[in-house]
């Protein structure tokens, strides 16, 4: 009878230590400040984004992409040196932040700078967009955000609608236009006249 009692003891002893070694293994392990914290190990990962989105300098719009939700915007193009050059030449007068130059735009498309406020009369001035023929196929304003009666530079902006002059199919050269920016001349005098051309792409 003795022997039966051993080996019942033994048997739950052992049973006893099987189950705090389960039991163990499936306890969270605390952390520093007493609490616990579990891992958990999946075999993919989904990221949602929130919505907001941002202007690229190529005056287009993207939202939050990839594992940290960040806003990529597409590689500028390079700009020849003499079309730098005559862009430069201009920059105590008009700096066009968007679009920039060979970005490609489709309509509308939104337009953004500073200029010196002599550059405006009544607060605007013109803007052109043409073809790779150089024919108009849009015009529009820009309009001074502020005070234009100074001779600082005056934030402007607008927004610019067209039609494409380049269809799929077409050669690569349709493809090319101008953003003329044009300084308001009201007395007519060719001595005051003075322009800015920014080199765009049209979008299939």
């Amino acid at each position: 009878m003795s022997n039966r009692i051993l080996f019942t003891v033994i048997g739950v002893a052992i049973a006893l230590g099987i189950l705090s070694t389960i039991l163990h293994k499936l306890t969270p392990a605390p952390t520093q400040n007493g609490s616990t914290q579990a891992t958990t190990t999946t075999a993919s990962t989904t990221t949602t984004c929130t919505a907001d989105a941002m202007q690229c300098p190529d005056g287009s719009y993207v939202g939050r992409t990839g594992p940290h939700c960040e806003f990529v915007c597409p590689e500028l193009p390079t700009v020849p040196s003499d079309v730098q050059a005559a862009i430069d030449a201009k920059a105590d007068l008009i700096n066009v932040s968007s679009p920039r130059p060979l970005t490609k735009i489709q309509s509308p498309f939104h337009i953004s700078g500073m200029a010196r406020g002599n550059w405006f009369f009544e607060a605007s001035a013109p803007v052109l967009l043409t073809d790779s023929a150089g024919r108009i196929i849009a015009k529009g304003t820009i309009h001074a955000e502020g005070n234009w009666m100074t001779s600082d530079f005056v934030p402007f902006s607008t927004d610019l609608t067209f039609v494409s002059p380049y269809k799929a199919g077409m050669p690569d050269a349709t493809k090319k236009g101008t953003l003329i920016f044009k300084k308001d001349n009201p007395s007519g005098d060719p001595k005051n006249d003075d322009s800015l051309e920014i080199p765009v792409m049209f979008s299939e």
